[in-house]
């Protein structure tokens, strides 16, 4: 009897615990100012939940939310793959577009410096 008490009060303890962890991960979820922390934090997410499914596993004794959890977690294992895939390409993309830009000032310059430089021979 002792034994289920501890069990019951661990589940609680556990689930008040996860549940603030949750909260404060939807947080930065939202408020993330970049958008590999918001990734990180959908990441993260998706262990609280992992671990929500194994306490409610153990409370109810349900072996098959194990089996979920499971399925979750390779899910989310995906997810973070494709969202750090899609993270590298945009900076990558970002990159590109600044070298262009680099260079396209680098020419510009250049004409500007050939123009003054015609200027200044045209008036000898």
């Amino acid at each position: 009897m002792i034994a289920a008490s501890v069990v019951s009060a661990a589940v609680m303890v556990a689930l008040g615990i996860l549940s603030m962890a949750f909260l404060l991960t939807v947080y930065r979820v939202v408020a993330g100012p970049t958008l590999p922390d918001r990734v990180l934090a959908l990441d993260m997410l998706v262990a609280i939940v992992i671990g929500f499914i194994a306490v409610i596993a153990i409370k109810t004794g349900f072996t098959l939310y194990i089996d979920i959890a499971i399925s979750l977690g390779l899910v989310g294992f995906l997810a973070t793959v494709a969202f750090a895939r899609f993270i590298m390409t945009q900076a990558q993309s970002n990159t590109m577009e600044r070298i262009g830009a680099e260079q396209n000032d680098g020419i510009a310059a250049e004409s500007r410096k050939t123009r003054k430089h015609r200027r200044k021979k045209g008036a000898r």
